[in-house]
């Protein structure tokens, strides 16, 4: 980890739930995720598969080429992960005021991708998580998004709306890879106060925890590292997000 980059305040997996209660987010590492999954999760091949071939976010306003993106929708309940029929993703305006008010037909998310034993056990163990966080046991609606952002544009905007909302219950933000980047830190802020926090996830797997109703977020854009030569190299980074909500989906 380079100086500029500010180590990520790891939550042990005993105290996730109550630090998420008292602050409002938590920063859990990659053996949490990998214990409430109960599941093998996908090995760094298998998902760089995944997010190698992704169409690109014909929806950027600001006429970037630089994100990539999938996108799907499940129920859970009880335990159990039902994948819901290909739906539009949409925000209000007042969550996302460059892209909001708009459905955005995103293209779906591999079958065999999400029909992979891990997934419904990591979308149901982060629900049990997010009902004990509110204790309240409801029917998640969860939407999954797959994001690459890269430096072709030789920047890349992670979070071209700013600091925001999502308009959802909870927001689990999955680091998955980083490669020939810098820049890209996490910032979380109190929605209701000058209190902030940044740092930046390394370790695939790791994952921000957020509530959305307490805490707003945003990531920096990246840019390319420069070889010794100081040519710009390729760079890139790989994320999964996925929200929770409780009173169904977010529909225009």
């Amino acid at each position: 980890m380079s100086p500029a980059e500010f180590e990520p305040p790891i939550t042990a997996p005993s105290a996730i739930v109550d630090t998420v209660r008292r602050q409002g987010f938590a920063v859990g590492g990659s053996s949490w995720v990998r214990g409430f999954a109960s599941a093998s999760l996908p090995d760094g091949a298998a998902l760089a598969a995944e997010w190698d071939d992704m169409p690109l976010d014909p929806y950027l306003k600001d006429g970037g080429h630089y994100r990539r993106r999938r996108h799907a929708s499940f129920v859970v309940d009880d335990g159990s992960c039902q994948r819901v029929p290909h739906r539009a993703h949409f925000q209000p305006l007042q969550y996302n005021a460059l892209h909001g008010g708009m459905e955005r037909w995103f293209e779906p998310m591999r079958e065999g991708f999400v029909e992979q034993p891990f997934w419904s056990a990591l979308l149901a163990g982060l629900g049990r998580v997010c009902s004990e966080i509110g204790r309240v046991a409801p029917r998640w609606y969860v939407e999954a998004h797959q994001f690459r952002i890269d430096t072709t544009d030789g920047i890349g905007r992670p979070t071209p709306e700013g600091a925001h909302r999502d308009g959802v219950d909870f927001v689990a933000l999955f680091l998955i890879a980083r490669s020939g980047i810098r820049g890209g830190e996490t910032r979380v802020f109190d929605a209701r106060g000058p209190q902030g926090i940044r740092f930046t996830l390394t370790e695939p797997w790791s994952l921000l925890l957020l509530d959305d109703e307490r805490v707003i977020h945003e990531s920096t854009p990246i840019q390319p590292l420069r070889a010794e030569s100081g040519a710009t190299l390729p760079g890139h980074r790989d994320t999964l997000v996925l929200t929770y909500r409780r009173n169904g989906f977010q529909d225009a």
